[in-house]
């Protein structure tokens, strides 16, 4: 290991609403945060177009405009905020240490991990073509722009039924096309999917193409029994197959649920390792907003802060 390690006061990993909170709070408060940006800086929300659910933008903004607003708040109060990757952590014990882009070590007290959840998609060509034109993967954040239009959305588990029903109570009709005979979801969300008289579903079905040059114009969806493929016209395609949050390198140092997400004790962005904090969709599968991601980089900003002023920092 490099002899000479760089000490920083406050490390934070990602750079997507929490990451970006967390770097502002800690900066304000004289720890000298350093934050990496990880490998998509400004995290998922630089993937959309409209954000019109976040408080403070009366007319909405561009999501990665709106990021580019918190990197600029957050550099100038002082945080040093860089390009990088963190590629690997040692939490064997204190101060612990983390690896940038399997090169550099550096060494600190206290860890913020904000590094957010990637949605999982269908992997045809055309849904990242179209992703942020009608394309989504979060019916609560852009169900809105398709007020009164026809949308489909792909799922069989409790988010992709719990998306449908939100997005039945806004559009004229939902197409739900669901890859087995049966959902995944639990029998009572199951049964409300089933009860929305403007939910369509499409058993046994999978997603062949999504139509549209400049946006989602339409479908087609391919009975996986008989082989019939149905053409559907929508302005809108919701992609609700999961996320996978971004925890790898943590895994084996960190308590986290069966799917990845990072576990934090009740009421905090504390995990079972003494100076190290999540905040964000790394360790949040129920919420996943902007919002509440930037409350829990405040969070786990005053939690740093708690924890280093008890180390005498």
């Amino acid at each position: 290991m490099n002899e000479t390690i760089e000490k920083i006061e406050v490390l934070i990993i990602g750079s997507g609403p929490a990451g970006y909170t967390a770097a502002i709070y800690t900066a304000r408060a004289g720890l000298k945060p350093v934050l990496y940006q990880g490998i998509q800086p400004g995290g998922q929300l630089t993937n959309t177009t409209d954000v019109e659910n976040y408080p403070g933008y009366p007319e909405g903004i561009l999501g990665p405009e709106m990021m580019i607003d918190f990197e600029k708040q957050a550099a100038r109060m002082g945080a040093d905020i860089r390009y990088g990757i963190a590629t690997k952590v040692d939490f064997e014990k204190q101060p612990y240490k983390v690896q940038i882009d399997e090169e550099k070590w550096v060494e600190t007290n206290a860890v913020i991990i904000c590094t957010g959840a990637s949605a999982k998609w269908l992997g045809i060509p055309s849904e990242q073509r179209l992703n942020g034109f009608g394309v989504s993967a979060c019916a609560v954040c852009d169900g809105f722009f398709f007020k009164g239009k026809e949308v489909a959305i792909v799922g069989a588990g409790d988010t992709a039924a719990e998306e449908a029903i939100y997005l039945s109570k806004i559009c004229s009709t939902v197409h739900m096309i669901v890859r087995k005979g049966e959902m995944r979801a639990s029998k009572v969300m199951q049964d409300r999917v089933v009860a929305t008289p403007n939910i369509k579903i499409y058993w046994n079905s999978e997603t062949v193409e999504i139509l549209g040059e400049n946006k989602t114009e339409g479908v087609i969806i391919k009975n996986n029994k008989t082989g019939e493929t149905t053409e559907i016209a929508i302005s809108g395609f919701f992609v609700a197959i999961g996320h996978n949050p971004n925890s790898e390198i943590f895994k084996g140092w960190l308590d986290m649920d069966e799917t990845g997400y990072i576990k934090t004790i009740a009421g905090s962005s504390k995990t079972n390792k003494e100076g190290v904090f999540a905040a964000g969709d790394v360790q949040d599968k129920i919420y996943r907003q902007a919002v509440t991601a930037a409350g829990s980089g405040c969070m786990a900003a005053l939690d740093a802060e708690r924890y280093l002023a008890t180390l005498g920092h």
